[in-house]
């Protein structure tokens, strides 16, 4: 209600203490500061306009969503942002009223945005709908779907494209500039209402007002950048700045009145008020804690398996021109940087398209190149169709690098690699590599490359190595420590806190065999087999979903094999989602770490209360 209030002067200098306040939080918490301060005018004059307890709106990704959460009562909680317990750092519908709907991944909000236009039209509410996308979500093909199906709906809606520099529609020349300037007056703004009204009720108005209509677009259309969306069935306004909080207070309004479908075009600077940020917006898109005076990381990031994928796949590439990498709008992220500056005619950044990169990949693999699409696990499941469709009918031979698999950490829900285990197992011909340790990445992805066929899979973790450093992945599982009383099976980064977990239960003079996959899918089941059938007792440790997790093939192999099994544990992170934290909180959270594995395995040898006992087969 404050900021319904206020003066123009005022809203700015709101938008000057919004900035700084977010500078300093994520200087400390660290976060997506880029973006935010990018959008700090817009959410302010949105605020100004609409109540977001009633009105909807939504974020595309929600990377921007800071000066919203301090706008809508969160503000005391910010320095808890991305911590355990604390403020998401995107919409959060749990959080608040005002967070229309969940976001993390990107393309989406104008789909959301219609389906809400269409329950409140047939609810018969009254409430406006707005969805908020970057021009780096247009490099989607879902954001596409939901434009031309939102124009054509009628529906009244407001779709404010932030365009931060990646000249989605560029003005051509001075007089396109003079024109959209003219258009966004006040005054011009007042004169088009009144013409319409007039129109509508003169005799010949009707047929008046479309042949002008027709004139005035034919004209614009050759100078104003905004065709493709009026042929999708929008009002095209803008383009506008983005930074001026008065003019887009006014534009604003205007949209809520004309109640039809608008695209209203806004231009802004990514990381806007804070020069570090201004020139690099990439690296501060998402950072960690920094220096607010200079804008360095107070901890730099150390080696970790995306920087040694990258280096692994520079070396192979060196050797066998054949070779391509991909990666859907994160370069950086996935360690391709070294890579695109090395070989830029080999290198592929799609936007975030994870569904056209695959079946590109397919493309490739189909005229004989050996493509390698770095993705996200999370963002992974965005192309799960062509991974079966454009992939795994011709069993053609790409390889998915696929990064952050497992619990990622702070930005929580969204984002954790939970369900990528299970998803691959049912492609028919795809093979699901894991290594536990930078020389099982090297080793695997040359693999990968030039000995196996057909989709190949490498799923690594977010961040360093652990305890485990060494290289196994010669063979699709090994045993890398024997024992007489219970069998620990795991994959991945938690083969680390099962090393951890044998050494607790060896000082309770008990003997654990380790056995780690390095190949999931297939999955090895003989070398689980054999050491069950001497331990007699089970603990599958893994950082995945308890839906179609790698514990349930083993436990059907074990029934299957007729192994008798006196005990057993299936850890995971349970059926639901994961929320944010460090990785040690989340490990602990889920009971994957190794403190918490010894005591299910306590349990499971019969020294504890809930040792579950399974009759012979």
């Amino acid at each position: 209600m404050d900021l319904k209030h206020m003066s123009d002067g005022e809203a700015a200098g709101l938008c000057t203490l919004l900035r700084a306040r977010m500078i300093d939080t994520v200087s400390r918490t660290g976060g997506h500061l880029a973006s935010n301060l990018g959008a700090v005018e817009i959410t302010v004059a949105i605020h100004r306009v609409f109540d977001t307890g009633e009105d909807r709106l939504v974020f595309d990704v929600g990377h921007q969503c800071y000066a919203h959460k301090i706008l809508t009562g969160r503000g005391g909680a910010l320095e808890t942002l991305r911590t355990f317990g604390g403020l998401s750092g995107f919409p959060k519908p749990s959080e608040s009223p005002c967070d229309a709907f969940i976001a993390g991944h990107a393309s989406n909000s104008v789909s959301v945005a219609v389906g809400m236009a269409r329950a409140r039209t047939l609810q018969g509410a009254s409430y406006s709908v707005l969805a908020l996308i970057g021009d780096g979500a247009l490099s989607g093909g879902l954001a596409y779907e939901g434009l031309s199906d939102a124009g054509n709906s009628g529906e009244p809606l407001i779709v404010i494209l932030n365009d931060n520099g990646m000249s989605i529609t560029r003005s051509v020349g001075g007089v396109a500039q003079h024109l959209a300037h003219q258009r966004l007056k006040p005054q011009y703004l007042r004169f088009k209402k009144g013409y319409r009204k007039i129109m509508s009720v003169l005799p010949l108005g009707g047929r008046i007002y479309r042949v002008t209509h027709k004139i005035k677009t034919a004209v614009k259309e050759t100078l104003l950048p905004c065709s493709l969306f009026e042929d999708m069935g929008f009002t095209y306004l803008g383009p506008v700045d983005g930074h001026d909080v008065g003019g887009l207070t006014k534009l604003l309004r205007y949209a809520r009145e004309l109640k039809v479908p608008v695209l209203l075009h806004i231009r802004t600077v990514k990381g806007r008020g804070y020069p570090p940020a201004e020139r690099n917006p990439d690296r501060f898109h998402g950072v960690g804690r920094f220096c607010v005076e200079t804008g360095e990381p107070l901890h730099p990031a150390g080696h970790n398996f995306s920087a040694e994928f990258g280096a692994e796949l520079c070396r192979l590439a060196l050797g066998d021109r054949r070779i391509c990498a991909i990666t859907a709008a994160m370069q950086d992220g996935t360690g391709l940087g070294a890579f695109a500056q090395r070989f830029p005619e080999r290198f592929f950044d799609v936007g975030i398209a994870e569904g056209h990169a695959a079946a590109m990949a397919a493309g490739m693999a189909k005229q004989g190149l050996i493509p390698v699409f770095a993705v996200y696990a999370s963002f992974l499941q965005r192309a799960y169709d062509m991974l079966i469709h454009d992939i795994a009918i011709q069993n053609l031979h790409v390889v998915l690098a696929v990064d952050r698999a497992g619990l990622v950490g702070e930005d929580g829900e969204t984002h954790h690699g939970l369900f990528d285990a299970a998803f691959l197992e049912t492609v028919p011909g795809m093979r699901v590599l894991c290594p536990s340790s930078y020389a099982e990445l090297r080793a695997m992805l040359e693999d990968a490359v030039h000995r196996l066929r057909g989709p190949v899979a490498i799923r690594y973790p977010r961040g360093s190595e652990g305890t485990y450093t060494g290289n196994s992945g010669q063979v699709s599982a090994a045993v890398l420590r024997p024992g007489r009383d219970i069998t620990l099976v795991g994959y991945g980064a938690i083969i680390d806190q099962l090393i951890h977990c044998a050494g607790l239960l060896q000082e309770r003079g008990l003997e654990a065999e380790i056995v780690k996959l390095n190949t999931i899918t297939p999955l090895a089941i003989e070398p689980i087999l054999h050491s069950v059938a001497r331990t007699g007792r089970l603990l599958v440790a893994e950082e995945v979903s308890a839906h179609g997790c790698v514990g349930t093939r083993i436990a059907a192999g074990l029934l299957a094999g007729g192994v008798p099994v006196r005990g057993m544990a299936l850890c995971n992170v349970g059926e639901g989602f994961v929320t944010q934290g460090t990785a040690a909180q989340l490990l602990r959270l889920c009971g994957l770490d190794g403190a918490s594995l010894f005591q299910r395995a306590l349990e499971v040898c019969g020294h504890g209360e809930k040792a579950i006992g399974y009759p012979a087969v």
